[in-house]
């Protein structure tokens, strides 16, 4: 464990001091106050959930802009050799490497924070579908994450891995959004596609509602592709 802590430490340093990160937390920043002024008005419901559902959208570009470099980077500068003959097995390479990129995707959710205490100020809103709000983005960001560490695995181009995650997720979100809506789908097809529509997914906890089909959808996702990860990673070692 203490080995795989020591990689998601290294990475979150590393994740802080690239400036493609700092890009996507001013963007997400930005991002995240213009949706909230733009559903918040005078006399309006005080409620964060419109600025979480535009959120969701924003994370399919951000996210993979924080994990393309994950692996990619260590396959491009070579440092991913000396990394796989240290006593440290794969999974705790790819897990540690996630870990890493979750807190500092937990950072990049401050604005979200921040905007939540000027709706407190502002108004009385519920805190119960903010807390499931926020704990259904970070399920999120940690499944596009996971996806994102697939993609980065398979290139030591971290503009390839970069396309690649947003593709799978655009698979996941686009598509599994728009397939519902066309007729040669029946009642059972279409109730498997929303299903495996993160956003579907998302839409309860931004209402306030745990379910528990919610969170086996997202570790599943999360599990799968990590597991894939260490997979790809492993492939290597035979090259």
């Amino acid at each position: 464990m203490h080995r795989t802590l020591a990689v998601a430490r290294r990475e979150l340093s590393s994740l802080f001091f690239s400036p493609i990160a700092y890009v996507v937390l001013a963007l997400f920043g930005c991002g995240s106050a213009l949706i909230f002024f733009l559903n918040f008005a005078p006399g309006s419901r005080a409620e964060l959930r419109p600025t979480l559902d535009g959120v969701i959208w924003l994370m399919i570009f951000l996210v993979p802009a924080i994990s393309m470099r994950l692996v990619s980077e260590e396959l491009r500068s070579g440092t991913i050799e000396p990394l796989m003959t240290a006593p440290i097995s794969d999974t705790e390479v790819i897990i540690g490497k996630w870990i890493g990129a979750m807190g500092f995707f937990a950072a990049l959710l401050l604005p979200i924070i921040i905007l939540a205490i000027v709706l407190e100020l502002k108004g009385n809103p519920e805190i119960g579908p903010i807390v499931t709000g926020v704990v259904g983005l970070l399920l999120v960001g940690g499944f596009y994450l996971a996806i994102g560490t697939f993609a980065s695995t398979t290139t030591q181009n971290q503009i390839i891995a970069f396309l690649v995650a947003i593709f799978i997720i655009c698979m996941l979100t686009f598509l599994m959004f728009f397939l519902p809506r066309w007729d040669f789908l029946g009642p059972g097809m279409k109730d498997a596609v929303n299903y495996m529509n993160v956003n579907h997914q998302f839409t309860d906890f931004s209402k306030g509602l745990i379910d528990t089909s919610n969170f086996i959808y997202f570790l599943s996702g999360i599990t799968v592709f990590l597991f894939l990860s260490v997979i790809v990673l492993q492939s290597r070692r035979w090259r």
